[in-house]
């Protein structure tokens, strides 16, 4: 700290201009502290009025199929459907397997679509799979109002070409008699299920959702024409 004396003054002038001045700087002094302390409750006040924000639960951890357009059907069949031509691929490839069944809108440019335990499907649980194939195709995007699908086993689907043909990623060929579900309706439903503390977001056919969730909405293609 520097002490700069007036030379023109005497000591006890230079004194007494000092102690003034340490008296002002103590007043100033004791308003901060007043301030601070002031400000302190205040924030104090405020944080007890402010409501309690709970720890974010921890995110739902998710499944192995929830990579596809996935759904269950009202008695419990796991139906998937690709997203995309590697999707497609993935799925007939690596996660179709002998038990399963496989369906298909009768229109170029739709997803793979499969039931997992196919075999064992109900009729219900068929049909509702047919109207997720059917949903998840361009029939959706051309406005129709419906759409043929088939069924077929998994040893039908095949990634072996006719001679001199290509197949591209995505692609496969389907061998022998198909079952048939003709004019399937486009339409899905989309609501929130419940799956142990978290509500999941879900889009399937409406009779199965029926029985998943406490409310949801019909969604169909804009524009509809046949």
């Amino acid at each position: 700290m520097k002490i700069v004396i007036k030379m023109e003054k005497s000591v006890e002038e230079n004194a007494a201009e000092f102690f003034e001045r340490a008296k002002k700087l103590k007043k100033k002094l004791e308003g901060i502290k007043k301030a601070v302390k002031e400000l302190q409750e205040k924030i104090e006040n405020i944080e007890k009025e402010m409501p309690k924000i709970e720890a974010p639960k921890k995110l739902r951890k998710k499944h192995w199929y929830e990579k596809f357009h996935w759904f269950f059907t009202s008695d419990g069949f796991l139906v998937l459907a690709g997203k995309d031509a590697h999707s497609n691929e993935m799925l007939i490839k690596k996660y179709m397997q002998k038990d399963d069944l496989f369906l298909h809108a009768d229109i170029v440019g739709a997803a793979h679509c499969i039931i997992k335990n196919g075999i064992n499907a109900s009729k219900k649980a068929i049909k509702e799979a047919a109207v997720f194939a059917a949903a998840f195709s361009k029939a959706w995007k051309n406005r129709l109002s419906s759409i043929d699908v088939y069924c077929v086993k998994p040893e039908q689907v095949s990634k072996k070409a006719p001679s001199k043909e290509y197949l591209q990623k995505g692609a496969f060929m389907v061998y022998g008699k198909r079952e048939w579900f003709r004019k399937v309706e486009l339409k899905l439903a989309v609501g929130l299920k419940k799956e142990d503390e978290y509500h999941v977001a879900v889009c399937e056919a409406e009779s199965a959702l029926q029985k998943q969730a406490a409310s949801y909405v019909d969604i169909r293609p804009s524009l509809l024409h046949t």
